[in-house]
């Protein structure tokens, strides 16, 4: 829905929400979807858990055996230090474990244990069950187009 300004805005109950200044920015719309699905996906894991920055995580060195941590930590995002604290958390759940690079003992390889794969199927169906009124929005083209795009984007802004 446009307003008179021009501006989105989204229903809400009764009233309509106006976006103001976030109404051109891609970020906060992005967040907001991300928000609403890493809620749900805690929701989904219960109070034990796993947060979706871990799963991200184990499901990164899963596709990528012997990635560095520093790789890791380059494509989710996240600082060095965020990273440390979730390969700590996925190393004490017995999902998955660092080596020292023989090659440069600075560097530590990141591989998923048998129990890491098994529980990241789990926790992969979790998170596409999750993910179902996402897709439902959306047909299987528009699907692949979205994710075409985000990962265009990813690539033009972040891989430089």
């Amino acid at each position: 829905m446009t307003s008179p300004s021009g501006q989105s805005s989204r229903l809400r109950g009764t009233s309509a929400v106006q976006l103001g200044v976030l109404d051109h920015l891609l970020g906060f719309r992005i967040r907001r979807i991300q928000n609403h699905l890493s809620r749900g996906f805690v929701d989904q894991m219960g109070p034990d858990g796993m947060r979706p920055g871990a799963f991200s995580a184990l499901a990164l060195i899963a596709a990528n055996p012997g990635i560095s941590q520093i790789a890791l930590s380059v494509e989710v995002g996240f600082d060095k230090a965020t990273v440390v604290a979730i390969l700590d958390e996925l190393g004490s759940r017995g999902l998955a474990r660092r080596e020292r690079d023989t090659e440069d003992r600075r560097r530590h390889n990141l591989f998923v244990t048998d129990f890491g794969k098994t529980t990241l199927e789990r926790m992969a169906q979790e998170a596409r069950t999750n993910e179902l009124a996402v897709h439902a929005a959306l047909t299987d083209d528009e699907s692949r187009e979205l994710s075409r795009l985000l990962d265009k984007v990813y690539d033009h802004a972040f891989c430089r």
